[in-house]
């Protein structure tokens, strides 16, 4: 659907930190990404060559970056690419994480995402 490219301009991102490749379905409520960023060496993530599961946190974050970004533009507010940001998203917290792997290189294939939204603001 859409790709790193386009994941780019909806978040602050760049580069290698622009951690999903590819926007597999969204709508105004949920969110389905993939990425196979895991599995290259150059991870901007790495530590001591290798990836921690609780960076997938990180990807979580980005996860929901990406659905801000495209319900902004769905709304025809202006998105980064297009001038001021919509205003930005915050996390505040994460409780209850539960991680059961220890590395992600290990992961075969893909990673997957699917991100629903559970709270929103009035703008």
């Amino acid at each position: 659907m859409q790709g790193r490219d386009a994941i780019a301009t909806l978040i602050p991102h760049q580069g290698s930190m622009c951690l999903w490749e590819e926007v597999i379905e969204w709508d105004e409520q949920r969110i389905v990404l993939r990425s196979h960023a895991h599995r290259s060496d150059a991870h901007p993530l790495r530590s001591n060559g290798r990836l921690r599961a609780l960076h997938l946190c990180e990807y979580g974050a980005q996860a929901m970056a990406v659905h801000g970004g495209l319900l902004g533009r769905a709304s025809g507010k202006p998105v980064r690419a297009s001038g001021k940001p919509v205003r930005t998203g915050m996390l505040v917290a994460l409780r209850g994480v539960e991680l059961h792997v220890r590395y992600l290189e290990t992961l075969p294939g893909a990673i997957d995402c699917e991100a629903q939204l559970l709270m929103q603001g009035e703008d």
